[in-house]
């Protein structure tokens, strides 16, 4: 026998006609507790007014707005399988030549990581190279720059003065020609709030 009244779990046991483990205490109790009477009583007189009332089905549209508040988070090997999926040709002989294709690549990138390992001179010379290219380019590039903004006198004194010289020239370019820069923002910026 139950000592204590009974939870509002257990009354809607009691209402749903459940049998199971503990059902016929939680009857036998509720027989001999008028407090827990009057409660069974109350909710099944609840649960009759709500079958009184009229069915209703919502809009059409219901599902989709409440499904398009609810995030779904699509497991990491469902999206891993999906993502394959797209990758995978569908044909087996598409497959095969997809596999054989991705073997060779592998092999041909094999080997020449090794030659470039076997023959990191040689790489090392090619790099060098590369990069003495790239420093001449620069240095045309920034010739023909500081032709056009300071013509080829200033060049020729840039050319003729120390680098702390060329440096501080550079550097107060640069700051000018970033003022120049915040400057027409500012006019554009307040043109614009008018």
């Amino acid at each position: 026998m139950i000592d204590r009244h009974l939870r509002p779990d257990e009354i809607e046991l009691l209402l749903d006609g459940e049998e199971g483990f503990g059902v016929a205490q939680l009857r036998a109790h509720a027989s001999s507790c008028s407090v827990c009477q009057h409660e069974l009583a109350g909710a099944s007189g609840l649960m009759l007014m709500l079958d009184t009332l009229p069915d209703f089905a919502p809009s059409a549209s219901f599902a989709d707005r409440v499904m398009s508040e609810v995030q779904v988070f699509e497991p990491w090997h469902a999206a891993a399988s999906r993502t394959v999926a797209q990758v995978v040709p569908a044909t087996r002989p598409a497959r095969i030549a997809a596999g054989v294709a991705a073997a060779v690549t592998a092999g041909l990138g094999t080997a020449g990581a090794t030659w470039a390992v076997a023959r990191a001179d040689m790489g090392l010379l090619l790099a060098q190279l590369g990069l003495e290219r790239f420093r001449e380019q620069v240095t045309v590039a920034g010739s023909d720059l500081i032709t056009t903004v300071v013509g080829q006198p200033g060049l020729d004194a840039l050319r003729g003065s120390s680098p702390e010289v060329t440096a501080l020239a550079m550097g107060a370019f640069v700051a000018v020609a970033g003022m120049g820069v915040v400057g027409i923002r500012t006019l554009a910026s307040s043109s614009r709030t008018r």
